[in-house]
């Protein structure tokens, strides 16, 4: 790679979103998992794909010509192992659901029915299964839509490269336009998760150019910035706690300002951003991201087999919504610190026997092919 920056705050703001994602999927009554902010905090995801296009644009974007083959490989194995391994887990998670089913325990839904019929389990392997209409866009490991669409992007970014400069731009900006465009139109071409992650990434591609640009033009000083990161972050609670119709395109464009703020890494929350907390959420994103599903998963069923042994209401259903309850609010606001706390230990151990294993592997075969001998 040409460039070789490092954007350290937005590595942690990557991590902090990660937690937001899980806590918008975590629902503990009167707990602070039901404030508007998390409530709302599904558009993190949109958070990740803008700032995987900015971070794509950094790497490769000023490259003349791309090395496809080094790419596709460097892309899966960042992505494919965890993801590969996590949908075993949920697979695994449907045969422990079927037993419980066989000796009378009902979970929500049949085993292997629905979003986790085993003919999902192929257009999950392959990252296709947020794309068509023909497949449960939502199925296993649901939070894996996300990653379906970043894959197959990076591909459509990749393929944007035969273009010189100059016209990479304007066609990352048609197909931004063109994602947001098809997204709010409810046009029937590919799935909705498509259309807002294409225009999202694109999107973000288009702001490390313009971030590009700006870097060399002036130099903003720590006060000025540290003033418009606290604008930025005031502006992101604002948008997620609104009831703007058109929150995912106002929630993205603050996403790209902000992105191009915390790039600098010269203000007071980028500076407590490097801080090695912070660093390591942003270092477990992916994992915590994967992972946290299959640790609720547990939670619950456990929080409905007390229901079920003791007639408590521990796992209410609320507005179509599987609800934890202790009976204590300050109890459920512990519980949801040790959810927090499980899923970062477990993220911990994918990280380094996963994700960083399955990395290793892809640089291991991409030696081994600057190496092979021409014929």
């Amino acid at each position: 790679m040409q460039n070789v920056k490092r954007f350290h705050a937005l590595d942690s703001l990557r991590g902090i979103c990660a937690i937001a994602v899980v806590l918008y999927h975590t629902h503990l009554v009167g707990s602070i998992t039901e404030w508007a902010f998390f409530s709302n905090a599904d558009l993190f995801v949109e958070f990740f794909f803008v700032l995987s296009g900015f971070v794509m644009a950094h790497a490769y974007g000023s490259k003349r010509q791309l090395d496809f083959s080094h790419f596709l490989i460097s892309r899966t194995f960042r992505l494919l192992p965890l993801h590969a391994f996590m949908l075993g887990v949920f697979i695994a998670l449907e045969l422990l659901k079927y037993v419980a089913y066989k000796q009378g325990f009902s979970f929500n839904q049949t085993p292997f029915t629905g979003p986790y019929a085993a003919s999902q389990i192929l257009p999950n392997l392959l990252l296709l299964q947020s794309w068509t209409h023909l497949t449960e866009n939502l199925s296993f490991n649901t939070a894996a839509w996300s990653i379906s669409i970043e894959y197959w992007t990076y591909m459509i970014f990749a393929s944007t490269m035969i273009v010189a400069s100059s016209g990479r731009y304007l066609l990352w900006t048609v197909i931004a336009f063109a994602g947001f465009a098809l997204f709010y139109s409810h046009a029937d071409v590919l799935t909705l998760y498509a259309q807002k992650g294409l225009g999202c990434f694109f999107a973000g591609a288009l702001t490390y150019a313009v971030f590009n640009r700006l870097r060399r033009w002036i130099e903003p000083g720590f006060a000025l910035l540290s003033v418009l990161e606290a604008l930025a972050v005031i502006a992101i609670w604002a948008i997620l706690t609104s009831e703007l119709q058109q929150k995912v395109l106002a929630a993205s464009a603050v996403f790209c300002v902000t992105i191009v703020l915390f790039a600098f890494d010269g203000g007071v929350l980028s500076y407590v951003l490097k801080h090695e907390f912070f660093a390591r959420l942003g270092r477990l994103s992916y994992s915590i991201y994967l992972t946290h599903l299959a640790v609720l998963f547990f939670v619950i069923s456990a929080f409905m087999v007390v229901q079920k042994k003791t007639g408590f209401e521990a796992a209410p259903m609320i507005a179509n919504t599987r609800y934890l309850d202790t009976g204590h609010v300050w109890l459920n606001n512990l519980i949801m610190l040790l959810i927090l706390a499980v899923v970062v230990t477990i993220s911990s151990a994918t990280y380094h026997y996963v994700e960083l294993k399955g990395q290793r592997l892809g640089k291991q075969l991409l030696l081994r092919r600057t190496t092979m001998p021409v014929a």
